[in-house]
């Protein structure tokens, strides 16, 4: 008895799996669930847990053993979407962006995007001038701390917050001004919507990035925003195509196309080249998921879409879940009691640690600022955590990590944010967002396809990546780009040769198709006996006629008397 149900507790246990899911807070909230559960089934207790109704602007992350990043498919049983072994671990971050974060129904839907685009903000992703970093990085003091009380935040107080990678003492100072003077009385609830209405002014508001390179080999970003399809390289953002202009988005191995009808029915298709075929699929199924949530009217109206050709089936794919329309449609009826909110306050952020004390990081060394920067945040995990997405680096033009006076770190942090011309360096993450003001005039008089951009992929803590080479420097790692750079042309020219003889072969398998087709129908039209009316026609031809006795029945009898033959050797052995 005790055997039977000790073996019955066992099978239990493995029908079930634990599971940790790191939430926008940083905090961690862990079940076990049936290992058949699906997708849903989580998000719902999550959601449960947060007390969210307002919930489609939000998605489960995790990241696979060969670190590449996926939205978890509701739909979808979550042990066969996994490829570790559990226990799972993943993270909850918005997947989309509203359109207006400040209009939201309800104070907890609009302080978990507070905190996503905070995150975005850290990890250099949303990308803005001087003036506006400092309002931002009040916005954040001033919901985070209150109003300014001399005793108990002294002089230099705001440069104990790391708001940016990187900012100067002449940032750190009007931060604290506007703090001091601007925001008295300022609610967190104010102070939270007011920063939202000035980051969905950005220009890169809901950027998601995913690193490719375009048909020369120059990297770039490709990214997909509450307004339509982005493509950012060199120093500006070069394609803007809004979600009614996009007709489709199509992937074939590590080959991302983009189609498009703009103004006068000019017709457009920008190609780019993912890192690997399981990049180019997610970036694929990220495009077709925003086009669906932010273009379509109704959830009826979405369809299977499929990145095959004609002759090749390919990935398919359907979006589920609710469109944006639908969804402030039914956050209008929401009728309830505000929820509690439990801010984080003054809990150290691993993440994004803009409420971590800390030292001022604008004019240390690349290396030895990693280990200050390291030693001072309990190693920080916040550039291993986001699980969002490549972050986007922002630098003045010739503007390195090498070490320099603290005069020139301060001007070099004042201004417009752009994407700098660096290599892609993945362990490289202590960024700057706020650049110099008056490097505007030489961002715009680059070229819109100018030196190489750099990607910088940020480590998913939770699927334990661990962060490799944490302390090379810049010049190493345009080095390495260098030599890699005639590695990339040869592979690229093999792809070419690749997809030509891909083409031929296709080519010739359609031939070879329609030829069968036609020898089938000339057996019907010669051989059958059917009496249908066009086929009787054409019998009676004389060029038919001519044909059947002069060419098809000799060709016959020549068939036959082979068999025969061939027939005869294989009786007689």
């Amino acid at each position: 008895m005790l055997s039977r149900f000790m073996s019955g507790s066992i099978r239990n246990l493995e029908r079930e799996y634990s599971c940790t899911v790191r939430l926008l807070d940083d905090t961690e909230y862990t079940c076990t669930i049936q290992r058949d559960a699906k997708g849903q089934y989580l998000f719902d207790l999550i959601c449960h847990h947060l007390n969210l109704l307002e919930k489609d602007y939000f998605g489960i992350r995790y990241v696979d053993p060969d670190k590449q990043r996926h939205w978890l498919e509701f739909t979808k049983s979550i042990a066969k979407q996994m490829k570790s072994q559990p226990p799972f671990t993943m993270c909850l971050r918005v997947k989309f962006y509203p359109p207006d974060p400040a209009s939201l129904k309800e104070e907890i839907t609009r302080y978990l995007v507070f905190l996503q685009i905070k995150r975005d903000l850290y990890h250099g992703r949303l990308l803005c001038k001087t003036s506006d970093a400092a309002m931002l990085a009040a916005y954040i003091l001033q919901a985070e701390i209150g109003d300014y009380d001399p005793g108990k935040h002294p002089e230099g107080y705001s440069s104990k917050f790391q708001f940016f990678p990187k900012h100067s003492e002449k940032l750190e100072r009007r931060i604290a001004d506007i703090h001091k003077t601007e925001l008295i009385g300022q609610t967190p609830e104010t102070s939270e919507r007011n920063f939202l209405q000035k980051a969905q002014m950005l220009e890169t508001y809901g950027v998601d990035p995913h690193p490719c390179k375009d048909v020369s080999g120059n990297p770039a970003f490709l990214a997909f925003t509450p307004f339509g399809f982005v493509v950012l390289q060199g120093n500006k953002r070069v394609h803007f195509l809004q979600w009614n202009e996009v007709t489709k988005l199509k992937f074939e191995g590590k080959t991302f196309h983009i189609y498009a009808n703009q103004k006068e029915d000019k017709k457009i298709i920008l190609t780019y080249f993912a890192p690997t075929p399981e990049a180019c699929k997610h970036l694929w199924k990220c495009g077709v998921e925003n086009q669906a949530f932010y273009k379509l009217e109704k959830s009826s109206q979405v369809r299977t879409v499929s990145s095959s050709n004609l002759f090749f089936k390919g990935s398919r794919f359907r979006y589920s879940g609710r469109v944006a329309k639908e969804v402030m449609e039914q956050s209008a009826k929401i009728k309830r009691e505000p929820p509690e909110i439990h801010r984080a306050g003054l809990v150290p952020s691993r993440s994004c640690p803009s409420i971590t004390h800390g030292p001022r990081l604008s004019s240390v060394p690349r290396t030895r600022r990693r280990a200050v920067h390291i030693s001072i945040m309990e190693g920080l995990e916040s550039l291993r955590d986001s699980a969002h997405s490549t972050p986007v680096r922002s630098v003045s033009h010739g503007e390195s990590f090498i070490p320099r006076s603290r005069s020139q770190a301060t001007d070099a942090s004042e201004g417009m944010a752009v994407i700098s011309d660096e290599a892609y360096s993945p362990s490289d993450s202590v960024l700057p967002t706020p650049v110099a003001e008056h490097s505007m005039e030489l961002a715009v008089s680059r070229q819109i396809n100018g030196a190489p951009c750099s990607i910088e992929e940020e480590k998913e803590s939770e699927a334990g990546t661990p962060s490799h080479g944490e302390g090379g420097d810049f010049g190493a790692d345009g080095r390495s780009a260098q030599e890699g750079a005639g590695g990339d042309s040869a592979l690229s020219e093999v792809e070419q040769v690749n997809k030509f003889v891909l083409s031929v072969l296709r080519l010739l398998l359609v031939t070879i198709g329609l030829l069968f087709v036609l020898l089938l129908l000339l057996i019907i039209l010669t051989e059958s006996d059917l009496d249908i009316a066009f086929l009787s026609d054409i019998r009676q031809t004389p060029e038919f006629e001519q044909f059947h006795y002069e060419y098809f029945c000799p060709l016959r009898r020549w068939f036959a008397c082979k068999l025969r033959w061939v027939g005869g050797l294989l009786i007689n052995k």
